[in-house]
């Protein structure tokens, strides 16, 4: 009867199955997060346009100038601040997205050691049980000498 395989680093193979799921999920997170900020962004620069594009309303007194002006500089600064964010966010999921690779990376590596060592470990087994059959014929096997 053949003796099952046992992979020796099994716990290792769990733990970094582990690391691999969280990375994937601080990749989604991350990703999520940029998405998020994008949008902000792009709704940001459309309400700038949308001001933009009402300029000449503005003019009808020094008052609505000044308020026009205020809020042009005002939604400036925030696309100004959106867009750091948004580069800081890119960069956190540039890491993430490396991070989640180089854990997959480290999962495949002993996954396919585990795959190696199985093989070996079954072609052992059946060498080792070919081996006794073949000396179980050999004893069992009768010259008949007549």
């Amino acid at each position: 009867m053949p003796k099952p395989f046992h992979f020796k680093l099994d716990k290792v193979l769990d733990y970094r199955e582990q690391l691999e799921e969280q990375a994937k999920g601080a990749l989604a997170r991350a990703q999520a997060a940029r998405d998020a900020q994008a949008e902000k962004l792009a709704g940001l620069e459309a309400r700038l346009a949308d001001h933009l594009a009402h300029e000449a309303e503005s003019r009808t007194s020094a008052n609505d100038m000044w308020l026009w002006r205020q809020y042009k500089d005002a939604l400036s600064q925030d696309i100004s601040v959106a867009r750091v964010e948004l580069n800081g966010l890119e960069l956190k999921l540039q890491r993430s997205r490396t991070e989640a690779v180089e854990r997959s990376k480290d999962k495949k590596l002993l996954e396919k050691l585990k795959q190696t060592q199985a093989k070996r470990h079954h072609d052992q087994e059946n060498a080792r049980e070919e081996k006794e059959n073949d000396e179980m014929s050999t004893i069992r096997f009768e010259p008949h000498d007549h």
